[in-house]
């Protein structure tokens, strides 16, 4: 988005998923590179060096690349998998997404409190509603996801809890711009990878989609 909160027209090319063959905006891939010894390593901030192979951010797709070996038809050679490649990937998009709510936090655009969100939402100023998947589901009914906004509920309260430097944070909200985007575009990554293919977090525990 330009600083004027409008959408900034993107000249990037499309990236191709090695397992489902359709091509879209690298904001729903994850980039894995070859690394040493022949291994694959995700590259999450899609900075590193190499020739990039994409994965269509599911944990369906991932499951299925490491199956089927589609690493190697990707890179062109043998490559290695690691035992904890979901860990990697599921670890450092965690970060990333907690890393995008503190800066937010920072900046002045998030808030945690069931009372600061409910006066952020009733002023119409948030554009996306954090709700910890483990909090009280009566309380979490009270709240309205923003209209025309998101609604991401399947992190923990500890994991919330991290992004504001608090030990649980039940409520969030985080107001509309750069990083709004930024964070539930993290989040749709991650959700995805923890996702089974129920339609339920493999870890967590979710009713409702980000």
């Amino acid at each position: 988005m330009t600083r004027g909160g409008r959408d900034k027209i993107r000249d990037e090319p499309d990236r191709r998923c090695i397992v489902t063959g359709e091509t879209g905006p690298k904001e729903g891939l994850i980039r894995f590179v070859v690394g040493p010894e022949d291994t694959i390593f995700p590259d999450l901030a899609a900075k590193l060096p190499g020739r990039g192979i994409y994965v269509t951010a599911t944990r369906e797709a991932l499951e299925k690349a490491i199956a089927k070996r589609i690493f190697s038809r990707g890179a062109k050679k043998p490559v290695k998998i690691p035992d904890d490649l979901f860990d990697l990937v599921d670890t450092g998009l965690s970060l990333r997404l907690q890393n995008a709510i503190a800066m937010a936090r920072k900046a002045g655009k998030a808030i945690a409190g069931y009372e600061k969100v409910k006066i952020m939402l009733d002023r119409g100023e948030a554009r996306v509603l954090l709700q910890a998947c483990d909090g009280s589901e009566r309380g979490k009914g009270k709240l309205s996801t923003p209209e025309g906004g998101k609604w991401i509920g399947f992190l923990t309260a500890d994991e919330l809890g991290l992004a504001f430097g608090r030990d649980r944070v039940i409520h969030a909200a985080v107001a509309s711009g750069t990083l709004a985007r930024r964070i539930v575009e993290e989040a749709t990554r991650l959700q995805g990878i923890r996702q089974s293919d129920g339609g339920t977090p493999a870890a967590k525990k979710d009713t409702k989609n980000a």
